[in-house]
């Protein structure tokens, strides 16, 4: 009988190592965070600032991105997870932070990263949750992403719609009797002017322009018979319907610029406020009463 001949074994096909972008401020925990990542068979790129990690996403296909979300700017790890979404839609998104507070706080506001770490944090455990996402990844639909502006334009009737309904719960202010029109007449010019703003080239701190719709709403409200605390109640009731709206919207905003656009919202919402409490509380002319009785009609 002639002997078996031993099948003959294959080679191995070269495997590719699969590349992880990591991008933290320097430290001696990043670099170890880097050697557990390259024993376990991953090619780390490793980038110190938010400009060379957006140019090597460019540059390479990757599997992976563990940032801080403090680089060294806040929130600045928000602008590498919206990139990755864009460039690497399949990519695992981890995001590590010093402040256990902003956990939750960062898990609601950034739908698109995979998990939210609170540093310090084994190193061994970062590597593990990254291999079991890149087993189990869970499909996520990309959504194309929006300014701010657009989402307050198209919403702006659900806007109102919010803001009337607070209003008639609010004991400070539904004890005046008035309809639904002399109650929101104002703010669909409010909330055009708010959305033009946004979409100014530059939308800084104290850039807001004079709003004849804020001057005349002051001087309507004193004629209805509002008072100064009201008027701050439903302003303030304004900026909770806008921000209910992006909440509800999130997965269409641009992360990368929502921070700069909530505080430019806060900045033009109190500019309004601010004229119409001006007006509201200047004597009345003959002229201001024809134009407010023009208005409340």
């Amino acid at each position: 009988m002639k002997p078996l001949k031993a099948r003959k074994r294959r080679s191995p096909t070269p495997q590719t190592r699969s590349k992880v972008l990591l991008v933290q401020p320097s430290s001696p925990d990043q670099t170890g965070l880097h050697s557990a990542l390259v024993r376990d068979g991953f090619d780390v790129v490793e980038q110190p600032t938010v400009g060379a990690a957006l140019r090597s996403m460019a540059e390479n296909q990757f599997v992976g991105l563990i940032c801080d979300l403090h680089l060294p700017g806040p929130g600045d790890g928000f602008t590498l997870v919206s990139a990755m979404r864009h460039v690497h839609p399949e990519a695992i998104t981890i995001l590590m932070s010093e402040y256990p507070a902003l956990r939750e706080s960062v898990s609601a506001l950034l739908p698109q990263a995979d998990e939210v770490l609170v540093t310090p944090v084994p190193l061994d455990q970062v590597v593990r949750l990254l291999k079991n996402r890149l087993r189990d990844p869970k499909h996520r639909a990309i959504m194309a992403r929006e300014p701010v502006a657009t989402i307050v334009e198209r919403y702006t009737p659900r806007i109102i719609s919010d803001w009337l309904t607070r209003v008639h719960e609010n004991r400070h202010i539904n004890h005046l009797a008035l309809s639904d029109q002399l109650r929101t007449g104002h703010l669909r010019i409010l909330l055009q002017e708010l959305v033009n703003r946004l979409r100014a080239p530059h939308v800084d701190e104290g850039a807001a322009q004079v709003s004849l719709a804020a001057v005349a709403h002051g001087q309507a409200r004193r004629e209805q018979g509002y008072t100064a605390a009201m008027l701050v109640e439903e302003s303030r009731i304004l900026q909770v319907s806008i921000f209910k709206t992006l909440r509800n919207n999130l997965n269409a905003v641009d992360l990368a610029l929502v921070l700069t656009e909530v505080m430019t919202i806060a900045d033009e919402v109190d500019s309004q406020l601010t004229q119409t409490m001006a007006s509201f509380s200047a004597p009345p002319t003959v002229l201001q009463r024809r134009r407010v009785g023009r208005a409340a009609s």
